[in-house]
This record gives C-alpha cells, structure tokens and sequence, in this order.
C-alpha cells in the first residue's frame, strides 16, 4: 500500500479550497444544532495517516484531543491493543516521507490563521476535533486496519473513560487518504470492508480518496475499499477550481477513474484537491515536494505552509464536512450524510457525461459533482 501523493510540480495561487465548496461560507453564515457557528463543533475526525505534528500552528487551540501510533507489524493481528496513546503535543510525523498526514490533517480542521503575506487559512471543518493515528510514513494494510479496528473500539470515547464529551467528542468520520497503486478490485471478505461495515453500524462514516492513477474509463483505477455500495463509505475524487474559487473547474487530470462499465467502481463525489495549502514544516519531506512554502503567523513559524495535489487533498475536506454535517443533524445516520453530499452536488460539466445509476446522476469519473456545503447542510437541516 503507498500514500496517494500529489501530482507533478503545478503552478500555486492562494485561492482558498473552501470556496469553490462553499465552505468557508457556510463555517460563516450557518449554525449547528448546538447553536454555535457550524465549523464541526462537537465532532472528532479519525485520521489514518503517516502522523501529525500537533505543535503546528494550524492546530493550536487543542485542535488534537488524541495522538495514537499503530504498532502493529503482525499480518495477523488487528487488535486495537498494538494502537498505542503517546501525549497530544509529540510529533508522530517524524519519519522519512513525512509530512502527509499533517497536510492532509490541516485540511480537515485546520484552526483559523492568517499566514505573514495577510493570507486567511481554515480547514473545512475548523471546530472539529483531531484524533490522530500515525501508522508511519510507509503504511501497511495491517497497520491501517488495527487504526480502523481502534476506532470501532473506542470511537464513543476517543480520549478514554472519564473524559467529557464536550472535550474530547465522538469519532464521527474516519479519513483515509492511502490506497494501492493501480486500483484493484473489491473484496467484501477483506478485513477493511468488514471493520468499514461495522463502522457504519456504529454510525461512523468513511471516507477514502480515490486514488492518483487517472484513467480513460477503460478500466477501474479507483480505491477498491472506497467502491463499498454501502451507504456512509464514500469515495472522493479531485476537483480542480483552477484557482478561482468558481464552481465550473475541472476533474483533475490524475483522478482516478473507475470502469465506465462499472457504476460500482465510480467516485461518489468530488471535492478540491489539487493547489491545496495547508500545514507542514520544511523538514517533511511530502511538504518540501510542494515547492510552495509559506511562513505562518508567527516569526517563528518559516515555511509552516505548503500547496499539495492529490485525492488525498480531497477526502479531507468531504470528512471535515461530514463533521459539519453532523453538527447540523446529531442524529444523522451515515446512509443519509452521503444521500444527503451526492443529492445536493453540483453537476460540472468537464469530463465523462452523467448518467441516471439509482438514486443519482453520476459519472464514472467525478461522481455526483462537486461537494455544495451549504446546499448540504440546508437539506439536512431542513
């Protein structure tokens, strides 16, 4: 299994990606059930990932409630056990090809910041809590599925017994921005579909990028743990607003496609992922592949910031929604946050032609459109 990493060197701008999403619109003119801002207040985020340096500057304010490390090596072994606690201010994102894990956490729920150049940053979801488990910068199917066994074990007390639930909520969403290289096909016997599956009992949603590898519709190059038909396992493809922050961009060139043929191998939805800044530290070396770095808020903070490209971009941003999502409606279930994603996207007219599949018009290369938040979160609300 390998990270899905961003595309070649692009040329940066410093368009926000909650725009084109509407997201940085709805954190300000719309509110939860719990009548604060709808920023994902009152929800965790499970990220599955290479780590997080929860010393960032886009992660104070106690963004991160809980820092985890998979241990876990045997093929056979699975138990939540080898998912050790280590303190929340450690960096798990230490080793070679690090980085990833704090960019792609940053999007999620990245604090509001303003860069030095007077830039404004937020994650999608900027009131959502962290909860981070490092598998290393190599990541293994056995280590990723110990981090989803933990979660289905302790999603309802991420912080251990005791802890209140307005410090530390419930894991509400798992992102997942990792898959094989070529795609493959989907093995409902698979360990990772069988603890997605028992999430989604628990009413945890999930959310998997859909790979780097693009395509023709010739085949299926997409994540096959993301081709679930189950509803609340969602498979996210890149959206490139070309740096405008407009709603009429593009599927991004390496998205990865699925069978034309196919419907079940198609993206569910798409959501930016390409030019994306967010967290890392000139010292991981996901982020000095950027060749973008911006310094952050405080004079010490050089080179905090750098601008990625991938589908691990945009799962983030749909599991920092879904957290917005679930601050509007407590008691969604997970069938109704993905129902309630694909019913409201916008259809963008580049790529494949939609077609009728179900419930949806769709298409074997963006999904349903482009992720609305605040269409979303008005019909769930409603």
């Amino acid at each position: 299994m390998t990270y899905l990493e961003g595309n070649t060197p692009i040329a940066f701008s410093l368009e926000t990606s909650n725009v084109a999403t509407r997201g940085a619109r709805a954190v300000a003119n719309r509110t939860g059930a719990n009548g604060l801002r709808l920023n994902g207040s009152g929800v965790s985020v499970a990220v599955i990932d290479s780590g997080i340096d929860p010393t960032h500057p886009f992660f104070r304010k106690r963004a991160v409630v809980a820092n985890l490390k998979s241990l876990c090596a045997d093929e056979s072994n699975t138990d939540p056990s080898c998912v050790v606690r280590v303190p929340n201010n450690v960096d798990t994102d230490t080793a070679s090809g690090g980085g990833h894990g704090t960019h792609v956490s940053g999007i999620v729920a990245g604090r509001p910041v303003t860069l030095t150049g007077g830039t404004r940053m937020q994650g999608a979801a900027p009131g959502a809590k962290l909860v981070s488990i490092s598998t290393g910068a190599v990541l293994l199917i056995v280590g990723a599925d110990a981090a989803l066994n933990w979660v289905l074990e302790n999603h309802s007390a991420p912080c251990g017994p005791g802890i209140p639930v307005a410090t530390c909520p419930p894991i509400k969403v798992t992102n997942n921005s990792y898959g094989p290289i070529g795609g493959g096909s989907f093995d409902p016997r698979s360990a990772t579909v069988k603890l997605q599956r028992a999430l989604l009992l628990e009413g945890v949603v999930t959310v998997w990028a859909a790979g780097n590898d693009g395509g023709d519709g010739s085949e299926s190059l997409t994540n096959p743990p993301g081709q679930d038909f189950k509803g609340g396992i969602i498979s996210v493809a890149s959206y490139f607003d070309r740096n405008t922050g407009t709603r009429a961009g593009a599927i991004s060139e390496y998205s990865s496609r699925g069978d034309r043929g196919q419907p079940s191998t198609w993206p569910d939805i798409s959501a930016s992922g390409e030019d994306i800044t967010s967290s890392c530290r000139p010292t991981q070396p996901i982020c000095s592949s950027g060749g973008d770095p911006r310094n952050g808020p405080e004079p010490t903070d050089v080179a905090t910031f750098n601008t990625i490209s991938g589908t691990s971009m945009a799962a983030p941003h749909i599991a920092g929604i879904t957290a917005q999502l679930f601050q509007a409606d407590p008691t969604a279930t997970p069938f109704r946050i993905e129902a309630t994603l694909k019913s409201t996207a916008t259809r963008y007219t580049d790529g494949a032609t939609y077609s009728q599949q179900g419930n949806y018009l769709t298409s074997f290369d963006k999904g349903t459109g482009l992720v609305d938040v605040i269409g979303a979160v008005d019909k769930i609300a409603a």
